[in-house]
């Protein structure tokens, strides 16, 4: 009996011990698997949450953060071009400065806003890192809206009531007109150091390194694109049509209060976004490549490339936190800063341990940062034309509108809101991209890309070209209606003639500047994403700039004795349809370099990007 029970207890031990093995086998494997479904959870791309911890897809990024700086981006634009749309009419009947005073006053304001965004993507890449950056310079645009809605509510419309068009203001005091422009600039360094980085910290929302998040980024910039097109189309409608009634104040505070509610709302998200870090000084990492590379234009190196000096990944690297680009052929004489000079490149510390000098040698990866700058360059000039033609959206197309039949069914339409095509245009056409011609092509070239963004700013440039006839042929056209016994000496042909080429240039947009947006984002180094966006701004910039040029030289040209040249001041004395083909030309003449340009380009090569290391980005 005795041992019979022994038997028992030896049995009952032997099955303890079975079980707590099993039990450590569970929660070894669970601990394993735990921590493999941690590490899945994780953002491949380096992004961080708040608490500057790895990003975790269920709690970060996506498109609920998205969606709010979607939001943010449509109200800040109504805010920003509620001001600017009409400020030419608020210098002039609030003011009273003349219209060439008034013009120029305008065009450096818009200028001096593309100068910040360039400041503004320069602090988020080296020191502030995107969500800051926004946050900072979304304060200042609404402290320049308050103060604007305020000084314009206490002391510019005087006597009450001025500010319409028969009804201009008193004079001014220098005081007042000086915290007049102090609030117009604080307004545009707060939206020209916001505008780049917001487009760059809501793609960072999404992971590239997940082929579903990667997607989705592609598609945020064409919402993204929307959203801007929406906020503006409100502002130049509903905001225009106060402020051209003389409702200044209430135009004004309207913009301060979008501009408020955005800022509130890009806060309220805080908890929600994924962040990249800061990675210093990119014109320090620049200048230490081209002089380290200088300074060995004797050596002989490997043709090959090969034996080229990268940091170890638990080193820190010139560009601490970002992803490592591969080497890339081309700029040869770039190479020489990351060949090893052992005799030279290295300086001993006082522990007698040898440091790299910054100097003389760079690693690859720092390298490649300034070669993916110049194969930029040359993509980024060639938009500039495109540039010069969306402008004259803003200024011939309304000009050609004026002298056209304004009246339909018994309405006026005031020629500046014939925008509003160009942005139903782009609206419609952002749709018919992403959801039937994308899959189309996607399916046609069995890649699921569809077109590149290269190949997408190639038809953009054709469909500019298009839009350029149009607009040349309805100007020959409006020549041919033009009523010669009428007091106004207007044309007969009703404005309407005018969608198409609204629609032509909205369509373009969508393939040009969503296209140019995802490529500067995908192609700029992790350091230089905002920079990145910055160069579409200053694109634009630079196309109010060309186009003023290119009219001064071609009224240089055509205005001779008694001839009026082609954009007089009476354009039914002119030829404003050779200045449209002529932008047409131009635009074509562009679309060849840039496809050679295209062709040229070489993508940027990121470690651990599979996908992207033999994409063909050449438009063919």
């Amino acid at each position: 009996m005795a041992s019979s029970e022994r038997s028992k207890m030896e049995k009952e031990d032997r099955a303890i011990e079975v079980g707590a093995v099993k039990s450590r086998s569970e929660s070894l494997n669970k601990d394993v698997n735990g921590e493999k479904d941690e590490q899945h959870e994780h953002t491949l791309d380096g992004s961080v949450d708040a608490r500057g911890r790895p990003a975790a897809k269920g709690k970060t990024g996506g498109w609920v953060a998205a969606a709010l700086l979607l939001v943010n981006q449509g109200l800040a634009t109504l805010a920003f071009f509620g001001v600017g749309v009409n400020l030419v009419l608020f210098l002039t009947r609030v003011l009273q400065q003349n219209n060439a005073d008034a013009a120029n006053n305008v065009s450096k304001w818009t200028g001096t806003v593309y100068i910040f965004s360039l400041v503004g993507a320069f602090l988020s890449d080296s020191y502030w890192g995107r969500y800051k950056t926004c946050a900072i310079f979304q304060v200042i645009f609404v402290i320049g809206l308050g103060l604007l809605s305020l000084s314009t509510y206490l002391f510019l419309l005087k006597p009450s009531g001025c500010g319409r068009e028969h009804l201009l203001c008193g004079p001014h005091s220098s005081m007042e007109l000086g915290v007049f422009y102090l609030s117009v600039y604080l307004i545009a360094l707060g939206n020209g150091g916001y505008q780049p980085n917001i487009a760059t910290f809501g793609a960072d929302q999404f992971d590239e390194e997940d082929p579903r998040e990667g997607h989705s980024k592609v598609s945020f910039f064409s919402y993204f694109y929307l959203a801007l097109n929406l906020g503006s189309l409100f502002s130049n409608t509903f905001l225009g049509y106060f402020e051209d009634k003389g409702m200044w104040t209430l135009g004004f505070w309207a913009s301060a209060g979008s501009a408020l509610v955005a800022l509130l709302l890009f806060l309220y998200g805080t908890p929600r976004y994924r962040h990249f870090r800061p990675v210093g000084n990119p014109l320090s990492r620049v200048c230490q490549v081209v002089v380290a590379a200088s300074r060995k234009w004797r050596l002989l190196i490997p043709l090959e490339g090969h034996d080229l000096y990268e940091v170890e990944a638990k080193e820190a690297s010139a560009a601490a936190g970002s992803r490592k680009i591969l080497h890339t052929h081309g700029f040869k004489f770039l190479d020489r800063a990351a060949f090893v000079d052992p005799g030279n490149d290295f300086v001993i510390r006082e522990d007698m341990s040898s440091a790299r000098d910054p100097w003389r040698l760079c690693p690859i990866t720092q390298v490649e940062e300034l070669k993916c700058v110049l194969r930029l360059i040359p993509i980024w000039l060639t938009t500039i034309i495109y540039s010069v033609v969306f402008t004259q959206m803003a200024s011939l197309f309304v000009e050609q509108g004026a002298a056209m039949n304004t009246n339909v069914a018994g309405f006026r339409i005031p020629p500046a809101s014939m925008s509003a095509f160009d942005i139903v245009s782009v609206a419609l056409f952002i749709f018919f991209y992403r959801r039937l011609l994308s899959p189309l092509v996607s399916r046609l070239r069995r890649d699921p890309r569809g077109l590149t963004e290269l190949q997408r700013m190639g038809v953009g440039l054709v469909i500019a070209v298009m839009a350029m006839l149009s607009a040349g042929t309805v100007e020959v056209y409006r020549l041919k209606h033009v009523c010669s016994g009428c007091d106004d000496d207007d044309s007969s042909l009703s404005i309407l003639w005018q969608i198409p080429q609204y629609m032509l240039i909205g369509a373009s947009e969508v393939f040009m500047y969503v296209g140019q947006l995802e490529f500067f984002n995908s192609q700029a180094p992790d350091g230089l994403k905002s920079f990145g966006s910055a160069l579409c701004m200053t694109s634009i910039s630079f196309g109010n700039y060309v186009s003023s040029l290119l009219v001064t030289i071609v009224m240089e040209i055509t205005a001779r004795g008694e001839r009026p040249g082609w954009i007089p001041v009476n354009l039914n004395k002119g030829h404003m349809d050779r200045f449209y083909f002529l932008l047409a030309s131009l635009t074509a003449a562009d679309l060849v370099a840039f496809v050679a340009c295209a062709r040229w380009y070489k993508c940027i090569k990121l470690e651990g990007r599979h996908s992207g290391d033999e994409e063909n980005s050449n438009v063919q």
